[in-house]
């Protein structure tokens, strides 16, 4: 199984899913599963090359234990549909980018990460509010969810 988490630059919320989503599986064994992120834009990337996690969420990883060293941006791409097994945006509008995208989702692979939690609602995007906190809060709830989904199990 492959899973890509999906926000709007790849820099802030889909680094950090996909980073702690990764430490969630290892620390269960659970090596069969391929986790990524992407971006639905290309502005965090320049002539080819993406920009590296942001540092306020590369801090808010560190400092729970977990790296995202080596990270760069790289850009959602049509091809990308036929490759994993699900998508995870963190909000509504990466939800309709990816549909965008892909030209529509005939085999129900997009999913929204905060719909694996009780509360639903998109990710807070620490971009804009510049609240890393809350933001990793949401994605450990949504990345619990989804452990759960995936596993039958509580992480």
């Amino acid at each position: 199984m492959k899973i890509n988490f999906v926000c709007h630059g790849n820099i802030c919320r889909s680094p950090m899913a996909e980073f702690l989503f990764k430490d969630m599986l290892a620390k269960r064994g659970k090596t069969e599963i391929i986790v990524c992120s992407t971006a639905t834009s290309s502005e965090e990337i320049y002539r080819g090359v993406g920009n590296p996690v942001y540092p306020p969420a590369r801090d808010k990883l560190a400092s729970v234990g977990i790296s995202c060293a080596g990270k760069r941006a790289v850009q959602l791409r049509e091809e990308d549909y036929a490759s994993c097994d699900l998508f995870i945006g963190m909000d509504s509008a990466n939800i309709r980018n990816m549909q965008r995208i892909f030209g529509g989702d005939p085999e129900n692979k997009i999913r929204k990460l905060l719909n694996y939690t009780p509360r639903g609602g998109d990710v807070a995007d620490p971009w804009y509010s510049g609240d890393f906190n809350r933001a990793f809060s949401d994605i450990k709830a949504g990345c619990e969810g989804l452990y759960f989904a995936l596993f039958g199990e509580e992480f």
